[in-house]
C-alpha cells in the first residue's frame, strides 16, 4: 500500500510538471509555426534611378520635403547619414536621362536645389548575387536601425515620420527593392517563413485588433527581435516576438531574398 502510494504521489507530481511547463508562453503562436502557404514567392523587382537631394540637419524637414514630393507622385524616403544629416531620395527611372530630366523640373520650381543621380548599381542589392544574401540582409537591418528614434506617424513618411509599413517600404528601397506601400500587400507578396526560418531582414507581421487581419509589420533583426514604428506618439524602436503585446498577435513572418 505504501509502494503504490508513493507511485500515486510520483505520478500526481509529474502530471502537474507537465502541466506547468505546457502553460509556459511559446515564443510564437501556433498558426506561426505551422504557416498557410504563401500567397506569392516571386523576388520583389529591383530599383532604376533615384534622385537624391538636400542635406538637413532636422529630420523634420527632410521628412516635409519627402512629403511634397509624394505630392508628385514620386515615391520619396528621407534616409540618416553617418555626418548626421539627413537625406531625401526619391524616384524610379528607367535611366540617368529621365532622372536628371525629372530632377530639373523639380529644381526650376525650387521644390528641390542641388541633386545628384543615383544608380541601380550604387544600391546594396545590385552589388549581390545570391552567394551574398546575408550581407544584404545585414544591411536591411542596419537601415532599419538607423531609423531608430524616429517618430511615429499614420499614413507613411511625413513631417512627423513613419508608419509601420512606411518604414519596412522605406528600408526596403534605401536598399534597392521595391516592396509594396500597406502591411496586408507586403504581407501578400513575400515567402513564408515558419518561426524557425525567420532570418535578419525578413518582415513580421501583426494583427493587433485581434480579428486575424493584417495591421501592422516590423523587420526582423535576429535573436527573436523587431525593429517598428509602433504607433503615435511612440518613436521607431527594438521589440520582442515573445513580449506579451505581440506574440499572440503574431500572424507570421515572410521572406522576400
Amino acid at each position: 500500500m505504501q509502494s503504490r502510494g508513493r507511485w500515486a504521489g510520483t505520478l500526481a507530481f509529474v502530471c502537474v510538471a507537465l502541466m506547468t511547463s505546457c502553460a509556459r508562453p511559446k515564443p510564437y503562436p501556433a498558426a506561426f509555426i505551422t504557416p498557410r502557404p504563401a500567397a506569392l514567392s516571386v523576388p520583389l523587382s529591383r530599383l532604376g534611378f533615384a534622385i537624391q537631394a538636400g542635406a538637413f540637419a532636422k529630420v523634420e524637414n527632410a521628412a516635409r520635403l519627402s512629403v511634397h514630393l509624394q505630392a508628385q507622385g514620386l515615391d520619396a524616403t528621407y534616409l540618416p547619414t553617418p555626418s548626421g544629416l539627413f537625406r531625401v531620395r526619391f524616384g524610379d527611372f528607367r535611366n540617368r536621362e529621365a532622372a536628371r530630366e525629372r530632377a530639373e523640373t523639380l529644381r526650376a520650381t525650387g521644390l528641390i536645389e542641388d541633386f545628384w543621380v543615383v544608380a541601380p548599381e550604387e544600391r546594396v542589392v545590385a552589388r549581390m548575387d545570391r552567394s551574398e544574401v546575408p550581407a544584404l540582409r545585414r544591411s536591411l537591418v542596419e537601415t532599419a536601425r538607423s531609423f531608430l528614434g524616429v517618430p511615429y506617424l499614420w499614413g507613411g513618411s511625413t513631417d512627423q515620420g513613419f508608419d509601420c509599413s512606411g518604414l519596412a517600404m522605406a528600408v526596403y528601397q534605401l536598399n534597392g527593392l521595391r516592396l509594396p506601400r500597406s502591411s496586408q500587400a507586403q504581407c501578400d507578396a513575400g515567402r513564408v517563413q515558419a518561426g524557425a526560418e525567420l532570418q535578419a531582414g525578413d518582415l513580421v507581421f501583426f494583427a493587433m485588433q485581434g480579428n486575424g487581419r493584417v495591421s501592422h509589420v516590423g523587420i526582423y533583426a535576429g535573436d527573436g527581435t523587431f525593429i517598428h514604428a509602433p504607433r503615435k506618439g511612440r518613436k521607431v524602436c527594438v521589440e520582442s516576438l515573445a513580449s506579451s503585446g505581440f506574440r499572440d498577435r503574431l500572424v507570421g513572418g515572410r521572406s522576400y531574398l
